[in-house]
């Protein structure tokens, strides 16, 4: 059986990138019978400046979009990263063989430390080698990860081989990535050449899953296009990124190929083309956003969840820690 591990940090609102290059595969995999971990990973959130006061109530939203996406408690493990302490712990015995030459080669790291590396907090650094610690600490076989993240998971793959090669032992499977499909990178409605953002800073780039009906029609609405119509196949939208991303967008709502879509709408401009996909993106979206207000008008039934599914985080991850530290030579008690 596949074991899925992967989670979303707590930072602002999920938007539309994150549903459907994220969440919708996760609930796909979920039905597929795989056991899944989908966690909020709170403790990579605070490798960069956050808002204290806020984290509770960010964590509970994430969960409440998680849920409302899809996701299963009572099937999948729904989870906060800072609750299960493996996390951290395992982090640390990683660090010890994780190399600061690849570390410093990571292309995350150089975006976000910017020019003034050399200021950058430790934590930001050594975020993959937390990102090692939370996929191996359950040993998980498959992790979904978009290309911004397939760095990371190889640098994963290597902290695994190592520990194995080192310690000679085959404790920690090497876990595969599991690519995403064609709506993984849903980009910005303000400019094709980004991808949609959480920290972006129009709100006119992103549709949230919290924006009601009206704030997703006028996003659609002023989302950049040229003014040439649509063609009938995918290779013609070569050079026009705007028009290739509401294609996408619409493509993945509807559970269609592109293709598909094109062929629909072939000599229509976006005049036509909008109005479309802002009622289905209502449609598809709606129920969530309604559902994620129910739950977070709840919070104490969210808490809930997340205690039930951090409990059974820890029991799937204990042993393996302890397994971990037994091979590394650690003292035990008894």
């Amino acid at each position: 059986m596949k074991r899925i591990l992967s989670g979303m940090q707590p930072t602002s609102h999920l938007h539309l990138g994150n549903y459907l290059g994220a969440l919708k595969n996760w609930v796909k995999l979920q039905d597929e019978g795989a056991e899944c971990l989908y966690m909020v990973a709170d403790l990579h959130a605070v490798t960069v400046t956050h808002d204290p006061e806020q984290m509770a109530q960010a964590t509970r939203e994430i969960a409440a979009a998680f849920i409302a996406g899809g996701v299963n408690p009572y099937n999948s493990a729904l989870f906060v990263q800072s609750a299960v302490p493996g996390h951290s712990q395992l982090m640390w015995l990683l660090s010890t063989m994780a190399q600061m030459g690849k570390l410093e080669r990571m292309t995350q790291f150089k975006d976000k430390a910017g020019k003034d590396s050399e200021r950058a907090g430790l934590g930001l650094f050594a975020y993959p080698v937390l990102m090692a610690a939370d996929i191996l600490l359950y040993k998980a076989t498959h992790v979904p990860v978009g290309e911004d993240q397939k760095q990371h998971l190889e640098l994963s793959r290597e902290i695994a081989s190592t520990f194995n090669t080192r310690y000679k032992t085959e404790h920690f499977p090497p876990p595969e990535p599991y690519i995403m499909g064609t709506a993984t990178r849903v980009m910005s409605l303000k400019d094709g050449n980004q991808k949609m953002s959480k920290s972006a800073e129009s709100d006119l780039s992103r549709i949230n899953l919290t924006d009601d009906a009206d704030t997703i029609a006028k996003k659609i609405r002023k989302a950049k296009t040229d003014a040439d119509p649509l063609p009938d196949n995918v290779k013609a939208l070569e050079g026009r990124t705007e028009a290739l991303n509401l294609v996408t967008i619409y493509a993945a709502l509807a559970d269609k190929s592109r293709e598909k879509v094109l062929k629909q709408f072939a000599g229509k401009g976006f005049g036509d083309f909008k109005p479309a996909l802002a009622d289905l993106a209502v449609s598809k979206l709606a129920p969530i956003t309604g559902r994620m207000n129910e739950l977070m008008a709840d919070p104490a039934e969210i808490d809930r969840i997340l205690a039930k599914g951090s409990e059974r985080a820890r029991t799937v991850s204990a042993p393996v820690l302890q397994e971990t530290m037994d091979i590394m030579g650690f003292w035990k008690s008894g």
